[in-house]
C-alpha cells in the first residue's frame, strides 16, 4: 500500500472508532478493491454507515472520500493486470445496463479531463508545434491509434510531421536520430505505460527538443520528460483503455493549430477538395437517396 496512506492510517489508528478501525483494516488488506468502491459500498462491505466512511477519509487528512479514493487509484494505476481490470469492470457495472454504464463512465472521464487539463500547457504546446522545424509523434500499443489520428490531420496542416514507428527501440531511435532543440516530440501513453514511449521522450529531452506528453497523471513516467504536460483521464479499470478524453484533447490540438494557421490551411484544403473531386476519393451521395421513405 502507498506509504503516505499507510502512515496516515497508522498515525490515527488510536483515535479511530470501532467502525473506522474496520475500514482501516479493510483498506490495508484490500486497497486495490477499495480504489473503485463508492463510499456506500465500502460501508456496506465492512458493516458501517456511509457517513462513517466519509468521516474516516477526513480523519486521515483528505478533503473527503473522493480524494481518498483518488489517492488509492493513483497508487495502483500502473499495476492492474488485464484480468484484474475485467473483475473490477464487472463489479462496477453489476446489474446495470452495460451500454449506459460505459457511456456514463466516458462522459465523466471527459468532464474530469476538462477540469484538470492545464490551459497554459495546452496553448504553449500549440505555439511550440506551430514553430517547430519538425514534429515527431509517438504512441505505442493502444495509444498508437491516437498517434495515427493526430498524425493524419497534422500531415494535412504541416509539411514536417513524422509518425514514429514503435516496432522496436532501435527503430525508434533511428527515426529520431536528427531530433534537436528545433523540434517538437509528442509522446502519448496511458496505463499501463509503454517503456518505449518513456525512453523515446527521454531521448528527445536529452537532445533539447520540446517534449509534449499526453498522458493521464502528473505521476506518469512520461511527465518526467515533459516540457508541456497535457493531462487526459483514462479509465484505468476498464477492460479496454478508454481513450475518449485523450481523443477529445487531441481534437482540441488539431482545431487550435488549424485556426491559428487558418489562412494557410484553408488554401491547402481547397487544393485537397479539388484533388478529391478529380480522383473520386469520396463516394458522392445523392440527397434524394437519403430522404426517409413516406
Amino acid at each position: 500500500m502507498n506509504n503516505l496512506l499507510a502512515v496516515r492510517i497508522r498515525n490515527r489508528m488510536g483515535d479511530f472508532s470501532k467502525g473506522q478501525k474496520l475500514i482501516a483494516k479493510y483498506i490495508e488488506e484490500h486497497y486495490d478493491k477499495v480504489a473503485f468502491m463508492t463510499a456506500s459500498k465500502l460501508g456496506a462491505t465492512v458493516g458501517v454507515s456511509e457517513s462513517t466512511v466519509v468521516r474516516f477519509a477526513t480523519e486521515i487528512g483528505y478533503t473527503g472520500y473522493p480524494e481518498l479514493q483518488q489517492a488509492m487509484q493513483e497508487m495502483i494505476r500502473n499495476k492492474l493486470t488485464s484480468v484484474q481490470r475485467m473483475e473490477v469492470t464487472a463489479g462496477r457495472i453489476g446489474n446495470n445496463d452495460i451500454l449506459d454504464s460505459v457511456f456514463n463512465q466516458d462522459i465523466d472521464i471527459i468532464r474530469r479531463t476538462m477540469e484538470e487539463t492545464p490551459h497554459e500547457d495546452f496553448y504553449r504546446s500549440v505555439d511550440a508545434i506551430i514553430k517547430a522545424r519538425k514534429i515527431y509523434i509517438l504512441g505505442a500499443r493502444s495509444s498508437l491509434a491516437l498517434a495515427t489520428f493526430l498524425s493524419y490531420y497534422f500531415n494535412l496542416i504541416f509539411e514536417n510531421v513524422l509518425l514514429v514507428q514503435s516496432t522496436s527501440e532501435g527503430e525508434i531511435f533511428e527515426q529520431m536520430i536528427r531530433v534537436d532543440e528545433q523540434d517538437v516530440v509528442i509522446g502519448i501513453s496511458f496505463p499501463r505505460y509503454s517503456k518505449k514511449a518513456v525512453k523515446a521522450l527521454n531521448f528527445a529531452h536529452n537532445r533539447g527538443a520540446t517534449v509534449v506528453a499526453i498522458t493521464d497523471s502528473a505521476l506518469s513516467p512520461l511527465a518526467l520528460e515533459a516540457d508541456n504536460l497535457l493531462l487526459a483521464r483514462s479509465d484505468i479499470a476498464s477492460i479496454v483503455d478508454s481513450l475518449v478524453a485523450p481523443l477529445s484533447l487531441i481534437n482540441a490540438l488539431i482545431v487550435t493549430t488549424t485556426l491559428k494557421k487558418s489562412e494557410e490551411v484553408s488554401q491547402v484544403f481547397k487544393r485537397l477538395e479539388d484533388i478529391w473531386d478529380e480522383y473520386g476519393v469520396y463516394e458522392k451521395v445523392d440527397d434524394k437517396s437519403i430522404e426517409p421513405a413516406l
